[in-house]
Formats: structure tokens, C-alpha cells, sequence
């Protein structure tokens, strides 16, 4: 299974460049699955998978994205916690 990761560009640095805040981790990501930055604006958001942006999409699906992988991390850590708490017990 492959994830990708939504992120708001917030700079063009060349034609096939720009930089993308990950939630206040910045990243440079390659845009030439999307045609360049010619069809990217500063403020779009983006899926990026490895290093790619490969999907423009709107800041709505950004939101409930990022809002679905909380839920898991959230589920996940509440797993851990309750495998800790039994191994506690035994």
C-alpha cells in the first residue's frame, strides 16, 4: 500500500521545484507528475508521495486527510496503550 501525504505549497523554487508545508514541517518536492510549477499556485494543496506531488487537491480533501490519519494514530496509540496495560497485568 502506498500513502500519500497532503501539503500546501508555500513557495515555487524552479520549474519543477517548490517547497511544501507538511503542518509546519517544510519540504522540497519534485512537480513534474503535475506539468511543473506553470500549473502550480503558491497556496494549492497537494498529495505527495515520496517526494512527488502527484495530485492537486482541494483544501477540504486536505483537511479530512490529515483529520483520517489523526484518527489512526490516534486508534494506534490507544492500542499500545491498552497492549501495555495488559502485558502490566500478566
Amino acid at each position: 500500500m502506498c500513502i500519500a501525504i497532503p501539503g500546501k505549497i508555500s513557495k515555487i523554487i524552479s520549474e519543477n521545484k517548490a517547497e511544501v508545508d507538511f503542518g509546519g514541517v517544510f519540504r522540497e518536492v519534485n512537480l513534474d507528475l503535475l506539468g511543473g510549477a506553470s500549473e502550480i499556485t503558491v497556496g494549492s494543496h497537494v498529495l505527495v508521495h515520496v517526494g512527488y506531488a502527484i495530485s492537486v487537491i482541494t483544501e477540504e480533501e486536505a483537511r479530512l486527510t490529515i483529520e483520517a490519519f489523526d484518527e489512526l494514530l490516534a486508534a494506534n496509540e490507544a492500542l499500545d496503550e491498552e497492549r501495555a496495560r495488559i502485558e502490566n497485568q500478566g
